[in-house]
């Protein structure tokens, strides 16, 4: 059902659309059905549930998926880790994730009131420091080749990558 829906979306759309699906958790075992179904990009990489390893997921459905957060984990790291913790995780998730494209850096989540200053600091310091990947400051929108582009501004604390132009559905069977 969710495969007929989609496909609609896509065909109706007056843009090459691509569709991004919100869900927590541990959605490891769905990401094949997703795929199928025609998700183009998944949010958020909830790194810190099972079966999560962003490397993994990486190598395992990059080409086929892109990947909308997971830049630090947020219910551990981000509000309890030192400040070079939290800049370790970054780098990590930069490393894990952003090779070949695909990757819009944010966090698993919002910034919540037990997140020190000097945290969300130290991830925009990290962000900055290891995202070359990252294309120029937009808005959002599809660039000249056909790639999501995502936000990045201070305030959101939020980055932007090119979401690699996918092939058409097909199934992964």
């Amino acid at each position: 059902r969710h495969a007929r829906l989609f496909a609609h979306i896509k065909k109706s759309a007056k843009t090459d659309a691509k569709l991004l699906l919100h869900s927590c958790g541990s959605v490891r075992s769905l990401i094949p059905d997703l795929i199928d179904a025609g998700i183009d990009a998944l949010n958020p990489v909830q790194v810190s549930a099972a079966r999560m390893d962003s490397k993994e997921l990486k190598r395992e459905f990059g080409s086929e998926l892109s990947f909308w957060g997971g830049g630090v984990d947020t219910p551990k790291v981000r509000p309890h880790g030192s400040v070079s913790e939290v800049k370790d995780e970054v780098k990590r998730r930069i490393d894990d994730l952003a090779p070949g494209g695909g990757f819009v850096f944010s966090a698993v989540h919002n910034i919540q009131p037990d997140v020190p200053p000097e945290n969300i600091h130290a991830m925009w310091e990290a962000f900055q420091d290891h995202c070359a990947y990252c294309a120029a400051p937009v808005l959002g929108g599809v660039s000249a080749k056909g790639r999501i582009r995502g936000l990045r501004s201070p305030a959101s604390i939020s980055g932007s990558a090119d979401i690699p132009k996918l092939p058409e559905h097909r199934s992964r069977e």
